[in-house]
Formats: C-alpha cells, structure tokens, sequence
C-alpha cells in the first residue's frame, strides 16, 4: 500500500527516522511501537522510515546506523536503557538531529527510578516509602523498615520487567535475585493498595488520567501487554477536584524530572486515598495495547494525530 507525502508536513518536519528496537529488555515492545509509530507518520503524509537500532544491519554499531541514513529529525519510540536513558539523545545531539521527547538529563534521571524518587522527594513531591536492596544488605533491615508486602523493582528496567510483589523474607530473596538479574540497582517499596492511574502528558499538560483495573497481583508485563481482561475506566469514579489535582501532580512531576514533549506519569492511591507517584516514564510504548494513545483519543486527539502532534514538538 502506498503512501502519499504531504509537501506541507514535509516541508515542515523534512525526512523523519522512526528510531526503534534497541538492544534492552524492551526490544519486542519497541519493535511493535516503532511499527505503529511509522504507520501512522506514513497515514498522516509524512516522509518516514525505520531504523532498527541493533537490528537491521548485522554488527553494525549504532553510529554507523545513525550515520549511514539522511534524516532531518528523528521520532525516539526505544523502550529502555541506550534509546530511553539519554545516550540515544546524546548522540543525536551531537549529530545536531532534532528529536521528540525529552532530552539528556531528563532521560537519564527518568529511566533511573532511584533518582527519580529521589528527585521528587527533594521537590515535595509524594512518592511510597523505599529502600535500596542488594545481596550485600540486611534485608531484615529493610523489612524492619517497609513492612510487608513490598514490590521489588530493577532500577532501570520499564514495562515492569523484573518485578515482584513480596511478602515473607524468602520471597524478598528470591525477588531480589530477580531483578538483579536485570540490573545492579533495585529497590524495594511500600506496597500501595489503593487504584493505580496513569497519566499521559502531551505538551507538557496532562491529558483525561486512565484507572488501570487488572485480575493480576500488579499491572506486571502480562497485563500490560497480552492480557485482554485487563480494563482501562475513565470513568474511573474520581470527584472532579481529584481528578484535577491527579493531573496537577502528574504535570508537577513531569517538570520536575525536567521532562519535554510528551510522556506518561504512572500515579497509585495510598491506603488513605492520597496520590503517590511511582515513575514517569520518557518514552511509553505506542502499541494497541498502549495507554497513551487511549488516553489521547478520549481526548479527541486520534493516533496520526498523536504521532504527527509528538513529532512537531521535536527539539
């Protein structure tokens, strides 16, 4: 099927690489999102292609990737470390390649869960109480500290790679082992029991927050990507002054991370009703199982919409 390019969107944005799958825990869901990133570009008239980033051409290295191709600036839909936590960003910030979302700094501190709550925290942000594990420690001294249940978090993994509810000090081992076998840094946080939102931020203002409602212990990789019971409520049951200060927090935490362009806040209650963040997160995925372009449509902004609206703020 092909395509025919919009002289307008090409004058304005020029030859556009969708750069995605990488070399990270991420790559299927990466590969998926760059799929529907490029289609809707190439439905909206934009002159597109891919680059699959440690894919398409052997042992080629990514520079030589990068380099081999004229582009005018690029689309970022790499899930994790490499494209989503400032080393993409820096490079193509030396090539001097305009790109969408954020930018070195921001990408590194919100791929890094420890820095990011540790940021927050110093901003008076709400984040659930934590700690950081390693084999080294006395775990005891953590469970002393959070209590049970826990959820055990690889530092900088995405789509809940490596993650594990937790409640006896065996499992907390176990758990532990996990995640490290995913990264050095983990840590380890107060479980929340109340409903989990996440929110997508679109220039920098939140878009309608998404209630993320699952049968599984935690919105963990399944329930995100292949489960189909999983619901996803607008109508989600807040009285209007929550749902502002919902969306408030999230563009709160969105610029205090430094963030640019676009991105998603994912955000629980507490036992008490109180909003805690969790992590933001520089890149979401854009599959049809993706909350972002959900979140968009309920706003009545439809995918080619979205992609060509994400690609404008490019910078």
């Amino acid at each position: 099927m092909g395509f025919q390019i919009d002289e307008k969107l090409k004058a304005e944005f020029g030859r556009v690489a969708v750069i995605f799958g990488g070399n990270s825990a991420e790559r299927p869901v990466s590969l998926k999102s760059g799929a529907e990133v490029l289609a809707g570009l190439l439905r909206a008239g934009v002159d597109a292609f891919g680059i699959d980033l440690y894919g398409e051409q052997g042992d080629s290295l990514p520079l030589q990737q990068l380099q081999a191709e004229e582009f005018d600036r690029a689309f970022l839909i790499l899930h994790g470390p490499i494209g989503e936590d400032g080393t993409l960003q820096g490079a193509l910030d030396l090539m001097g390649k305009p790109y969408t979302g954020s930018g070195v700094s921001a990408s590194a501190i919100g791929m890094d869960k420890l820095r990011t709550k540790q940021l927050w925290i110093g901003a008076g942000l709400p984040t659930p109480n934590f700690a950081v594990c390693s084999a080294e420690q006395n775990l005891q001294e953590t469970v002393d500290s959070l209590g049970f249940p826990l959820i055990v978090k690889p530092a900088h993994e995405g789509s809940s790679i490596g993650m594990s509810k937790v409640d006896s000090l065996a499992a907390l081992k176990h758990a532990l082992e996990t995640a490290e076998s995913f990264d050095r840094s983990v840590i380890a946080e107060s479980w929340m029991s109340g409903d989990e939102y996440t929110v997508a931020i679109l220039g920098g203002e939140a878009l309608p927050p998404i209630q993320l409602v699952t049968n599984h212990e935690f919105y963990d990789f399944d329930a995100k990507y292949l489960a189909n019971d999983t619901q996803y409520r607008f109508d989600h049951g807040l009285t209007s002054e929550q749902e502002q200060q919902l969306k408030k927090l999230a563009e709160q935490a969105f610029s205090a991370v430094g963030c640019d362009g676009w991105g998603r806040v994912d955000v629980m209650q507490d036992s008490e009703g109180n909003f805690q963040l969790l992590e933001v997160n520089t890149a979401p995925g854009m599959t049809d199982h993706s909350l972002v372009p959900m979140a968009a449509k309920e706003q009545g902004i439809g995918f080619d919409q979205l992609v060509v609206e994400i690609l404008r703020s490019a910078c």
